[in-house]
């Protein structure tokens, strides 16, 4: 039985949450692999509601779960999101839950610099979540990061705590603030330290063991393949590598150890905060869209920009992601349109282009070039099979399948778990 990874084929919000924990149900462990609590996952069980920002997925189904070594630790965060959790009914305990003892962590000096950067940026802003994302994977390549591991060595902390006070009291200086108050910032460490070390683990063992018994591990990315911070919209994306190769490193079970991956894509697309985005829809067909698909960020709350789907991205998101296969879900949210779009390529001047180009400037000027086909009426909301489609739905699926050379693999239905079609099975592979 194949492992899979499951990551975004667009911008994220594509409704990994629900498709992770549909999987969750027939893995034997959980791993989220990079990003933090910049993350936004929904599940909708029965009655209940539950968002997920840094925690895996399968938490809550009672599936161990994984936090990698790639993945920046915000451990207040962490202490928020399981006591929420635990008002739900569902209780995280170390023999749940495992946190890699190589993670670095997010400190409150973090989430300062995120700030200061953005509001400093006045028209350049990234459009971050102002959580100290960016500014801690700084601290980790920059080797000054402070890490799970140290939380059981803070009288050791001496001089990398030079390092890291040297870096951002510079850096703060320029924004005129004062310097880092380390008194303040070991005693914050030493208090939410008792509460960190019991998750801490080498987890890569533990992958590797499950691993060689034959356990289903499910790779959860955060984010997706657009805002990759070498594939994505640079400078508008995230500060880690969101495609399939990043479950490898960083969650230490190698890259043979991936499997399937499956890529997560809507039937239109959106995108939150700032960037280009070629299909944007700034009309009442947008506006639409949105309400349709109550198109608000689950961590930041802003409203989402919306437009048709753009197959060029999703092509290219195929490639460089490694993509096996594609789940397409809100499909139910384009019921009732007259007609849908799809983009199929770009003009660029004279050119005609089939791929998305790096430089911002190109990526400002690329005019989508639509493909339109007939709309349906009937609804798809609540479909589990091929049969319960629409015959203009079926179609406008499989026409997805020849732009972006992928297949679809699952389509969502709606919000609720058991509202997917099954076309193929990645775990069988």
């Amino acid at each position: 039985m194949a492992n899979v990874a499951v990551i975004g084929a667009q911008w994220g919000d594509e409704g990994k949450g629900k498709i992770v924990d549909w999987l969750a149900e027939r893995a034997d462990m959980v791993v989220r692999f990079q990003g933090g609590h910049n993350a936004g996952h929904t599940l909708v069980v029965g009655e209940n509601v539950y968002k997920l920002s840094l925690l895996p997925s399968g938490i809550v189904r009672g599936t161990p779960s994984v936090i990698g070594n790639g993945v920046v630790l915000d451990p207040w965060a962490l202490k928020a999101e399981i006591e929420r959790l635990a008002e739900q009914g569902v209780h995280a305990s170390p023999e749940t839950l495992r946190v890699a003892d190589n993670c670095p962590l997010i400190l409150p000096i973090h989430r300062d610099l995120d700030g200061l950067r953005e509001d400093a940026s006045g028209a350049g802003k990234i459009g971050t979540t102002r959580r100290g994302i960016g500014p801690a994977y700084e601290d980790k390549v920059g080797r000054r990061a402070i890490r799970v591991c140290d939380l059981a060595h803070l009288d050791d902390l001496g001089s990398q705590l030079d390092r890291l006070c040297a870096h951002h009291d510079a850096l703060r200086a320029g924004f005129g603030e004062p310097p880092v108050d380390r008194e303040r910032l070991l005693a914050d460490l030493r208090e939410i330290a008792a509460f960190v070390l019991p998750f801490a683990k080498p987890v890569w063992r533990d992958l590797n063991e499950a691993r060689t018994g034959g356990k289903r591990i499910l790779f959860e990315g955060a984010q997706g393949v657009l805002l990759d911070i070498d594939h994505g919209t640079y400078p508008f994306v995230t500060s880690s590598n969101t495609i399939a190769g990043a479950a490898a490193g960083g969650s230490g079970l190698g890259p043979s150890g991936v499997g399937f991956v499956l890529g997560i894509a809507k039937a239109y697309t959106t995108r939150v905060g700032s960037g280009p985005f070629p299909t944007e829809l700034e009309d009442e067909t947008g506006q639409r869209l949105g309400e349709r698909g109550h198109e608000f960020g689950t961590v930041t709350g802003r409203k989402r920009r919306c437009g048709w789907f753009d197959s060029v991205l999703v092509r290219q998101s195929a490639a460089v992601g490694g993509i096996t296969g594609i789940a397409l879900t809100k499909i139910d949210v384009l019921d009732g349109f007259d007609e849908v779009k799809i983009c199929v390529g770009y003009k660029l001047g004279d050119e005609t282009l089939d791929y998305y180009p790096t430089h911002a400037a190109d990526q400002a000027k690329v005019v989508p070039v639509y493909e339109t086909m007939e709309g349906w009426q009937e609804s798809t909301a609540g479909a589990r099979s091929w049969a319960d489609l629409p015959a203009q739905a079926i179609k406008y699926i499989r026409r997805i399948e020849e732009l972006i050379r992928c297949p679809v693999a699952l389509v969502s239905t709606s919000p609720e778990r058991e509202d997917t079609i099954l076309v193929r099975d990645p775990f069988a592979d």
